[in-house]
């Protein structure tokens, strides 16, 4: 256990050792008191909003996932059709891309010109076959027996559900749901396009005014780094705590 702990430390040295160097060994002086001192409300806007706009992107790409898995499984050819189209749309699609489709083309069709939430629907849209995915590999962990089992002992539907079904495909999803969460945070940063004032647009409007670029950029890394480590480590006591 100390080799373990020893060996992290280490690792954690390294990076911050390299880190360090590569922002000491430029000519110019870093500073980061300007950009927090008198940006600070700006950050803290940027902030929320990003973390905003990922929890409403991971309800609405859960809802919409779970429809699209519902129609995949669904015995209406069409429907299933519908979902494959539509999922290798979106694999051959940027998500910048799909970002500007919505707020620029798809959103003024039908007279929505409130960019960002068509940008954020844009993120939800791309971020729903992925969501269909993680569904579809939960509900496949359960297997005929299982369900053979239930029938032969009466289990009704709500039995089913509680005891057997759900708790199943909890554990199986929850962590590649949190990888998932992690992606829509950091694709956020290109709401940045359509002048939404989350975390990358900030730092740009701070770095245009300051001219501080190298520490805006690593202000910018540090910020998403508080939001992606403890979620990153979130996920990983809910894997063990579902072990057990």
């Amino acid at each position: 256990m100390k080799n373990k702990v020893l060996n992290y430390v280490l690792a954690i040295a390294t990076i911050v050792s390299f880190v360090l160097y590569v922002i000491f060994v430029r000519d110019a002086e870093f500073t980061l008191d300007r950009l927090i001192t008198t940006y600070s409300s700006l950050l803290l806007t940027g902030f929320g909003n990003t973390i905003l706009v990922s929890l409403i992107t991971l309800v609405g790409s859960l809802l919409f996932g779970f429809i699209l898995y519902l129609l995949s499984i669904s015995k209406i050819p069409y429907f299933v059709a519908v979902v494959d189209v539509f999922t290798e749309v979106i694999y051959g699609t940027p998500l910048l891309v799909m970002i500007v489709l919505m707020a620029f083309l798809i959103g003024p069709a039908f007279r929505n010109f409130n960019r960002p939430v068509m940008g954020t629907l844009g993120l939800i849209l791309y971020i729903s076959p992925y969501m269909k995915n993680v569904y579809q590999s939960s509900f496949s962990s359960i297997s005929k027996d299982q369900y053979m089992a239930m029938d032969l002992f009466g289990f009704t539907p709500i039995q089913r559900y509680r005891y057997l079904i759900i708790p199943q495909v909890i554990r199986v999803l929850m962590p590649p749901l949190m990888n998932n969460f992690s992606l829509i945070i950091k694709g956020s940063a290109l709401l940045y396009v359509l002048a939404f004032p989350e975390l990358y647009y900030v730092i740009n409007v701070a770095q245009s005014q300051t001219f501080l670029f190298v520490e805006g950029y690593m202000l910018l890394w540090m910020m998403y780094l508080l939001i992606t480590i403890p979620l990153s480590q979130f996920t990983k006591w809910i894997e063990r705590a579902l072990r057990t």
